[in-house]
């Protein structure tokens, strides 16, 4: 059974993310955890920048429920790596990632996984809507199901 392939044309948004030599292993490629990471990076990167989330004095911060990654072909460091991000799920305060690993410039991912956010409120880690201005900036990740 072929793994399903994971393009680059699938994906909305790409943050650029320099492997470090401390995400090598034992065996010389980059450690399965690290990948989570580079999700997180890449994620909070976006929401930062296009959501305006402010992850030191906000109201709402986003909590990691749920994750999971598939591996296909293996990174190094040195390597330069793009991680593309689109949404495949957006609710009243959750939202599910869908995310993959490119060697830079490279068509097919080295890996590729989901997470989910739920947005909470700081003070009381209740769940609220997603904020006016983060909901815009992840619908312009938002992919059609299917």
């Amino acid at each position: 059974m072929n793994p399903p392939q994971h393009l680059r044309s699938d994906y909305r948004h790409f943050q650029p993310i320099t492997t470090r030599w401390h995400d090598n292993d034992l065996y010389g490629h980059v450690n399965n955890v690290t990948y989570y990471s580079y999700f997180d990076s890449a994620v909070n990167a976006y929401l930062i920048d296009a959501g305006g989330l402010d992850i030191h004095q906000g109201e709402v911060v986003g909590f990691v429920v749920s994750s999971s990654c598939d591996y296909f072909a293996s990174i190094a460091f040195p390597e330069r790596i793009e991680v593309g991000l689109r949404v495949a799920k957006l609710g009243n305060s959750s939202v599910q990632y869908e995310l993959a690993v490119f060697k830079a410039g490279e068509p097919e991912a080295c890996a590729a996984g989901r997470f989910v956010h739920v947005f909470v409120d700081r003070q009381n880690n209740r769940p609220v809507p997603i904020p006016a201005r983060l909901r815009a900036a992840l619908a312009e990740l938002l992919v059609a199901a299917g």
